[in-house]
């Protein structure tokens, strides 16, 4: 299998907190550190096509900054001078937001930066460049009519998921540890699964997102880190207010990052490899099945229940596939033609749903988020595979001889958590006989972001 993550470690490969103590300590610059990065780019990124966008002389000019700050003793920000990327879905100041489609003009003032990234931005983040996406990031894999096709860093012949893909690619490879990717169904979580990272789905609202998606409320954004303490960090920062998001949640009283080590002794935990209703590679269900056992050790209750539900993916694709066609309603017959033949197929299924479907959709989703609310009365976590499956061959929406045409066929422990916009964690919990990466989801009631990390980190740490 080739692997294209690099055999030595390097000033690339450590986190974001080992840079800013690195930094503390005059052990590092941020400048050292943004060529560190940059040169990674240019030996792994070939491979894997996870950057769309690098801006090597901006992330130098920035760093140089932070480098004068820390050296007055004077840092400004929690991020400062640590390298991160961008999805390219999120409006950033100074570089074009092409979101994988050709329908959108690059030469157009781009003044603006999404809340996400302004936050980053006045936390002083070093930007080293925009990361890809299917076009619109409508589905579970990365590729797109204008940056083609997304690989996995532990086998490039293999997907590494989507629609954050990119940003998951470059975090595994060591370019760049921070990244910020959006999830309306999965797409933090998926190919974080995929490429061996740990991401955070918050609670909706939780990050404040700007402009409004299309996709309405399923929409989360979302920080992709190589550890939990990273994503914490980021969360912390992106959790800011920010007064264009009219549903955003009031920033959080505590920091995340300070209520990490907590512990999950005492937790109800209920574990699920299938939800009752999902077929699970049987790998996967003995790598998820073992991490139960890993928190009971921890000192948590850990029982197998099931929610109880049954699969909602038709409601889903009424609300996915209804705000697809949303998103496309700007565009001529003949930018139409030029779409993703995929995305083109769900914005007409899209156009063919009636208010009522789309009520009716509404309202499973109100009773699945009910019947959810009353799960987690009992416990306070529940642990699933994050994919039933394994990264798959590349270049596909499924995988070879799958009965399902769409992506949803294959992530049914994803989208089902977007509907009910409660916070989910996917993080590493091992390898198949192959080597490749399988993600443990973290799933928890809705405002209990720092409670799921709290979770993650214990079991992180049984890990390293």
């Amino acid at each position: 299998m080739p692997d294209t993550r690099p055999a030595q470690r390097t000033a690339a490969d450590l986190t974001a907190t080992e840079l800013l103590a690195a930094y503390a300590h005059g052990e590092l610059s941020p400048v050292e550190a943004t060529e560190a990065t940059l040169r990674r780019i240019e030996e792994a990124d070939p491979a894997v096509n996870a950057y769309c966008l690098v801006d090597a002389d901006r992330a130098l000019n920035q760093a140089r900054a932070s480098e004068a700050r820390w050296a007055r003793g004077e840092p400004a920000g929690k991020l400062d001078g640590v390298p991160t990327s961008i999805k390219d879905i999120f409006l950033t100041k100074d570089w074009p937001t092409l979101r994988g489609s050709r329908t959108v003009d690059p030469d157009q003032h781009w003044t603006v930066d999404a809340p996400a990234v302004a936050r980053m931005r006045e936390h002083n983040a070093v930007f080293v460049g925009k990361t890809t996406t299917p076009e619109l990031a409508w589905k579970g894999v990365t590729e797109s009519p204008l940056t083609g096709i997304t690989r996995n860093p532990v086998d490039p012949t293999r997907t590494a998921g989507g629609s954050s893909g990119g940003a998951a690619a470059a975090v595994a490879l060591g370019m760049a540890p921070l990244a910020i990717g959006t999830d309306g169904g999965g797409s933090v979580r998926i190919p974080a699964s995929f490429c061996g990272i740990a991401t955070l789905k918050p609670t909706y609202g939780r990050i404040p997102h700007y402009p409004a998606s299309p996709y309405g409320t399923l929409a989360h954004a979302g920080p992709m880190t190589a550890t939990v303490a990273d994503t914490a960090l980021l969360l912390d920062v992106l959790s800011e207010p920010d007064s264009r998001d009219w549903s955003a949640l009031p920033p959080p009283t505590e920091s995340t990052a300070d209520t990490l080590d907590a512990g999950v002794r005492g937790l109800r935990i209920a574990v699920s490899t299938d939800l009752g209703f999902a077929t699970v590679d049987p790998e996967i269900a003995r790598l998820v099945t073992a991490a139960a056992h890993t928190f009971t050790e921890l000192g948590a209750i850990v029982e197998e229940a099931d929610p109880g539900f049954t699969d909602p993916v038709e409601d889903f694709h009424v609300l996915w596939f209804s705000g697809a066609a949303k998103s496309v309603e700007h565009l001529t017959a003949g930018q139409r033609d030029q779409l993703d033949p995929g995305l083109h197929e769900i914005c007409r299924l899209g156009l063919t749903y009636t208010a009522q479907d789309y009520l009716e959709a509404t309202n499973t989703r109100m009773l699945l988020g009910q019947r959810m609310g009353a799960f987690h009365q009992t416990y306070d976590l529940l642990l699933t595979p994050t994919v039933p499956i394994p990264p798959f061959e590349a270049g596909r929406e499924v995988p070879t001889g799958w009965p399902g045409e769409r992506w949803t066929s294959w992530t049914p422990f994803t989208y089902p958590f977007n509907m009910t916009q409660q916070p989910a964690a996917s993080i590493p919990c091992g390898h198949t006989s192959d080597g490749l990466p399988v993600g443990l989801q973290i799933v928890g009631p809705r405002h209990s972001d720092a409670r799921i990390l709290r979770a993650a980190r214990a079991y992180e740490r049984t890990r390293h």
